[in-house]
């Protein structure tokens, strides 16, 4: 599974972004995580294709993930960003058979107070 990221930025607090990732696969659960300046890499929303997701506690109500399942798209919308926000985000993809693990590009995320 080949993983392309799309989308990041530079944005002021309040403001919204949107990170989009396509898989060359079909990968049963995507998510992304970010890594933050001198912090580790933390998961802040997944979603399987069965629709379940789940957030990072910091993000929820903010952030919003989706997954179109016949394009094998994940998007996550980013709303009323915040500082704390700042991070290289990273798409991700999980196949249960195997249970293997892929990584796309960071894309970096500044916001700005």
């Amino acid at each position: 599974v080949q993983l392309q990221a799309f989308g990041g930025g530079s944005v002021q607090a309040g403001g919204s972004l949107r990170l989009s990732c396509v898989a060359s696969g079909m990968p049963d659960e995507m998510g992304w995580y970010r890594r933050a300046p001198g912090k580790q890499r933390e998961l802040v929303a997944g979603i399987r294709r069965d629709g379940t997701t789940n957030y990072e506690e910091a993000v929820k109500g903010r952030f919003i993930i989706s997954m179109d399942n016949g394009k094998n798209m994940v998007d996550l919308q980013m709303n009323n960003l915040k500082p704390a926000d700042t991070a290289i985000y990273f798409c991700n993809a999980f196949v249960y058979e195997g249970g293997i693990g892929y990584w796309g590009q960071g894309t970096l995320v500044t916001v700005s107070s």
